[in-house]
C-alpha cells in the first residue's frame, strides 16, 4: 500500500530536508519512535529528485563527552549536512544548570536560500516560530511539508504551523518507514539517547 508520505513527493520535484534536531528528538520521544536516520535518508533518496538533508543542533562544547556528538558525527559521515553551534549555559528556576541552543535563524536562512532551487521542502519541527518562515518560502513557489506529531501529550506541533504548511506528516505514522524496531534499540548505533537533557533546549 502506498503511504501518505510516498504520495506527497512528485517524481520530478527537487526535495530538500531541514531537521530541527532538538525539536524532532522531543517529538519522537513523545510518541516513542526511535528514528533510524539511515532509513530516513533512504526514503527521501528513493523519491523525487532528492538534493540535500540538513540537520541542526547546538552542542555543549566544554563537556568531556557530549552525548549527541556520536549522532552528529555519524550523520556527518552518512549523507547529512550537519549545522551546529555552541550551546549557552544558564540556570533554570530550580537552580539546575541547563543549556540553550537556538538554531531557528540558521534553519530560516538555509530554507530561504533553498527556495531558489528546490520545489518541496520538508521541515522536521513543530516550532510555531517557523510559521512566518514557511509562509515566506511558500511565496517563493516552494511546497512545504511539516513533520512533527499531534499525538504526544501535549502535541509537539503548533497549530498555526500545521495550518500554514501545505501538508503535515505525523511522526507516529512514519514509524514503520523510519523507526527502529524495538529489538534493535538496545544495539542501536550513535544517536539513541534516553535522557531528556541530552539535547540543549531549542528556545
Amino acid at each position: 500500500m502506498t503511504s501518505h508520505f510516498e504520495r506527497l513527493i512528485h517524481p520530478k520535484e527537487r526535495v530538500a530536508v531541514f531537521i530541527d534536531g532538538a525539536n524532532l528528538y522531543s517529538a519522537a520521544r513523545g510518541v516513542a519512535v526511535d528514528i533510524d536516520y539511515k532509513k530516513l535518508l533512504s526514503e527521501f533518496r528513493a523519491r523525487g529528485r532528492f538534493v540535500r538533508a540538513n540537520y541542526y543542533t547546538a552542542i555543549v562544547e566544554d563537556q568531556e563527552f557530549s552525548p549527541i556528538r556520536p549522532l552528529v558525527d555519524w550523520l556527518d559521515y552518512n549523507g547529512y549536512s550537519v549545522i551546529t553551534k555552541p550551546a549557552r549555559e544558564y540556570m533554570d528556576a530550580n537552580g539546575r544548570k541547563r543549556f540553550k541552543g537556538d538554531m531557528d535563524v540558521d534553519i530560516a536562512v538555509d530554507m530561504l536560500d533553498a527556495a531558489s532551487w528546490c520545489d518541496h521542502a520538508f521541515l522536521f519541527s513543530g516550532d510555531g516560530d517557523f510559521t512566518p518562515l514557511v509562509a515566506a518560502v511558500q511565496r517563493r513557489g516552494v511546497r512545504v511539508t511539516v513533520v512533527s506529531t499531534i499525538r504526544a501529550n501535549p502535541p509537539a506541533i503548533a497549530d498555526d504551523l500545521r495550518r500554514q504548511a501545505d501538508a503535515f506528516l505525523d511522526l507516529a505514522d512514519l514509524a514503520s518507514l523510519v523507526g527502529r524496531p524495538p529489538r534493535e534499540r538496545d544495539r542501536a548505533p550513535a544517536g539513541r539517547f534516553d535522557d531528556e537533557d541530552d539535547y540543549p533546549d531549542d528556545a
